[in-house]
């Protein structure tokens, strides 16, 4: 029993140490896009083809970080919440906006997650993935329900906005390659200049605040 003890936790430290590596990689290389197993295990200190006892796949690796990432913002969250102090809805919107800009390599996941990582996974691993997400966003909700006065209804709808203008945004100031040197040549077109955390901040501000108008008994 000791033995088998001492290998789940084992499994459990490499499988962190891989998710770190991922995330280092994908800060390192400018997006997760650029994130491959062989540049992750290296980092890790991991043979190759040993990853593949935690992981079956490149996009099941980028999955399980991002589903760490909804862990780490649902934390911050109620974190912050736990103070007790009253938001208004424009706090609320910005407090959204302020941790989620403290995970970018999460912002850029977002896209990713719904244009192909759930898709290219076995089904249970996108049951396991939307269970969890499902159960991070619910807790930071409620979170939020006790502190902001706003229903769940319209923080439902803020969070459904943060998601997207994080996803989006964090795309468009991070331009590939031929992009990033394309805008060089045409400033005019340079949305590598679009400044993420401000534009963020802006329109959940403004999202949160138009939220209790048009939902104010909370009813879509």
């Amino acid at each position: 029993m000791q033995q088998r003890a001492r290998s789940v936790e084992d499994k459990a430290r490499r499988t962190e140490d891989l998710l770190a590596a991922a995330e280092a990689e994908a800060r390192a290389r400018g997006g997760v896009r650029f994130v491959t197993l062989a540049s992750v295990t290296e980092r890790a200190g991991m043979h190759r083809t040993g990853v593949r006892r935690y992981f079956a796949s490149r996009e099941e690796l980028l999955l399980a970080l991002a589903e760490d990432g909804w862990r780490r913002w649902s934390a911050s969250v109620r974190e912050q919440c736990r103070a007790g102090t009253r938001l208004s809805p424009e706090a609320a919107g910005l407090l959204l906006a302020d941790t989620l800009a403290e995970q970018p390599v999460f912002c850029d996941l977002l896209t990713h997650v719904a244009l192909s990582l759930e898709g290219d996974v076995s089904k249970e691993r996108a049951r396991q993935y939307k269970t969890h997400a499902f159960e991070a966003h619910d807790a930071l909700v409620t979170a939020l329900e006790t502190v902001s006065g706003m229903t769940t209804a319209q923080l439902g709808a803020l969070v459904a906005s943060a998601l997207s203008f994080a996803g989006s945004f964090w795309q468009i100031s991070h331009p590939t390659p031929t992009l990033a040197a394309l805008y060089d040549e045409v400033p005019e077109w340079g949305h590598v200049a679009l400044d993420f955390t401000p534009r963020l901040r802006l329109l959940l501000r403004s999202t949160a605040l138009g939220l209790v108008t048009t939902l104010p008994g909370g009813e879509g």
